[in-house]
């Protein structure tokens, strides 16, 4: 399953995230801040999408009520 993403309230633009079996096989992001995102991105490969979630979701970038992490803990909802 491929799910594309538009994310809101960050400065990233677009995921699109690639998940077998319910494991996340893959994370690109378009925008945002390039080495944290790429970092996050290989952290969350071969990750099963229910553990995942749990740890991105609710995390904030500054005083913005969301981040990068808390939107792909949104998107990764659509796998479940």
């Amino acid at each position: 399953m491929t799910i594309q993403y538009t994310p809101r309230g960050t400065c990233s633009r677009q995921f699109q995230i690639e998940v077998e079996e319910g494991v996340i096989q893959s994370v690109q992001v378009v925008g945002g801040c390039d080495g944290n995102l790429k970092g996050l991105s290989s952290l969350l490969k071969g990750m099963k999408v229910e553990d995942a979630i749990p740890r991105l979701e609710g995390i904030r970038c500054g005083t913005k009520p969301t981040s990068c992490p808390d939107q792909i803990a949104q998107a990764l909802k659509k796998a479940l």
